[in-house]
């Protein structure tokens, strides 16, 4: 397991710094967006997933694995988040990784959810950022978590690390963030729905590379 000072960057905040994923102009970054959507009686922007490279939609795949049914494994380097499945099958999320310097791999557990979470950055990034606000509400369409958190924890202590929603939808399947896994906001009210309070949760540099032996992708199905 690889945890590291450097690495341990508390919050998920991955819009801002050095590194971060330049964000495109504005006609380019509206077309990554769709009409309203309402979750839990916030109305926010869906995504536009005709813009999406397939690769990053998600989509039920071939998954070898020794992990129990319900992990959740990361694969950083692909950038691809799997929840494995029975019969030796995985829903196969795209996701958005840490940028160079707040990469972070081991394992944890979510041990605490948040339905539409209010954001607060934590004193390092507001140290480099000091324009940041004391905290950002739930549904606000500023709040760069979206409408789900998953909060990562080891050994019963807060990692700082999430999986949650973003306001850019143009960096999945990039190094974009501050260590935190995002996703589309779609699918990260998916997977918060698939994964209660306690599921095992496996951060690793990469697992593709070894498809073979490992991990078998092939033949794989839209999930809606």
């Amino acid at each position: 397991m690889m945890w590291n000072r450097r690495s341990i960057v508390l919050g998920g905040l991955a819009l801002l710094g050095t590194g971060a994923v330049h964000k495109p102009a504005v006609a380019a970054a509206s077309s990554y967006f769709d009409g309203p959507a309402v979750d839990n009686g916030v109305t926010f922007r869906s995504t536009n997933f005709a813009k999406i490279d397939k690769r990053w939609h998600r989509q039920v795949v071939k998954y070898f694995s020794s992990e129990p049914i319900g992990t959740v494994v990361v694969d950083t380097r692909h950038h691809f988040l799997y929840v494995i499945m029975e019969n030796k099958t995985a829903i196969r999320y795209g996701v958005g990784v840490g940028r160079e310097g707040f990469k972070w791999f081991g394992r944890a557990t979510i041990d605490a959810k948040s339905l539409w979470p209010r954001w607060t950055p934590p004193p390092e990034m507001r140290k480099r950022h000091p324009e940041l606000p004391e905290f950002v509400a739930g549904g606000s369409p500023k709040n760069p978590l979206g409408p789900r958190a998953m909060y990562l924890h080891r050994d019963g202590v807060d990692t700082g690390y999430r999986f949650h929603g973003t306001l850019e939808p143009w960096s999945i399947g990039k190094d974009a963030s501050s260590g935190c896994i995002r996703m589309f906001n779609e699918d990260a009210i998916d997977l918060y729905q698939r994964c209660p309070i306690g599921t095992a949760v496996q951060v690793l540099p990469h697992i593709a590379d070894q498809a073979e032996s490992t991990t078998q992708i092939s033949q794989t199905t839209p999930v809606e």
